[in-house]
């Protein structure tokens, strides 16, 4: 750890190696101190949160990956799918202070490209000011082969409806051994690359996900930080790095795999930061880490816990324990508890407001 400690203090990237030794190491409080160091490097004192609302319109899915508790069939009794109608009577009964709205969902086996389209301009018509983060790289790719569009031409279309950015979910980890075992029929890191590549290119922000703590190795999530690194090298336009424990209740690997614990959560969000040098934030997301837990990771090279959520429904569909959604007053508190500064930020990291006092 002295010689990653030396690393750092000179601005040499680590490799490797270096991410190889932390994950191997048993020293948490050091690994804690060094990420919590780049954090306070890149945004001092702040962590940010955001006023936001999930939408999470179908759980009807085509592709059926084996560790999703969140996918049904179409004849199941909680099957379920929103129509854009459903889904503007719901975002108007928030408060007008929301700044952002994050859609994601199922594969839908029969809506056309014309209902996200549709989804997304009547959103804008109807909340102006809102922010529209929408639709991973596995939807994006879905709607181009439904639609007979490129990559370009879906992203270009939705932009033009008014989205404003993607978040980072259909990641998972990129390694083909896991994509064959768990979820054969989602789109390989090639494509995941190139929807990300393609958004940037439009000037549409992103975020990227990791989910481990299921039949991932270390070597598989070390590969899949670097080749998130070298991408956002060439292709710059991520915003932000989500790390995701794996949650197995309600799921296919439920009693084969058990849940990781909190210290290889914190142990890898520590090692995205450390990694990550050329993303701008690493979040300790909240939902899957739990609020406690998600505290406790903003000492762990976090700078940012989320947001308020309200009615997420994909990991609590797999067993998670923490709450639906968190009250702004809470989150506020639970920042500056840790020892940090809250920032209120809109889905882009502008600063709307800072709660030091």
């Amino acid at each position: 750890m002295n010689e990653i400690w030396e690393k750092l203090k000179s601005n040499e990237r680590l490799n490797i190696n270096d991410a190889k030794k932390i994950l191997a190491s048993d020293d948490l409080i050091e690994i804690g101190r060094l990420s919590r160091w780049l954090k306070l490097k890149k945004s001092g004192k702040k962590v940010y949160f955001v006023f936001n609302k999930h939408i999470n319109y179908t759980n009807l899915c085509v592709s059926k990956c084996k560790f999703c508790a969140f996918y049904r069939n179409g004849f199941e009794e909680d099957a379920y799918t929103m129509e854009v109608e459903e889904i503007i009577d719901e975002l108007k009964q928030l408060p007008e202070d929301v700044k952002e709205v994050h859609i994601v969902g199922g594969l839908h086996p029969t809506k056309p490209f014309s209902y996200y389209v549709d989804m997304i301009s009547s959103i804008r018509k109807n909340f102006p000011s809102i922010n529209i983060k929408a639709f991973t790289a596995v939807e994006i790719d879905y709607f181009s082969k439904i639609s007979g569009l490129s990559y370009k031409e879906v992203l270009k279309t939705l932009k033009d409806a008014g989205l404003d950015s993607m978040p980072g979910g259909g990641a998972e980890v990129f390694s083909e051994r896991v994509r064959k075992k768990l979820y054969p029929n989602k789109i390989p890191f090639e494509k995941w690359a190139s929807v990300h590549a393609t958004a940037h290119k439009l000037n549409i922000p992103t975020n990227a996900t990791l989910l481990f703590g299921h039949i991932e190795t270390d070597d598989e999530i070390i590969d899949h930080l670097f080749k998130l690194r070298r991408l956002q090298d060439e292709h710059p336009g991520f915003l932000c790095f989500i790390p995701l424990s794996f949650h197995p209740a309600n799921t296919p690997l439920k009693g084969k795999i058990e849940k990781v614990d909190a210290v290889r959560e914190l142990k890898v969000l520590a090692l995205s930061r450390l990694i990550l040098d050329n993303f701008p934030h690493i979040k300790a997301y909240w939902v899957m880490l739990s609020p406690k837990i998600g505290q406790i990771g903003l000492h762990f090279g976090a700078d940012d816990i989320d947001g308020t959520i309200i009615k997420e429904r994909v990991t609590h569909a797999a067993g998670a324990q923490s709450p639906l959604g968190m009250e702004r007053d809470n989150i506020i508190h639970l920042i500056k508890n840790a020892g940090f500064i809250p920032v209120e930020r809109d889905a882009l990291y502008n600063e709307i407001e800072v709660y030091d006092d």
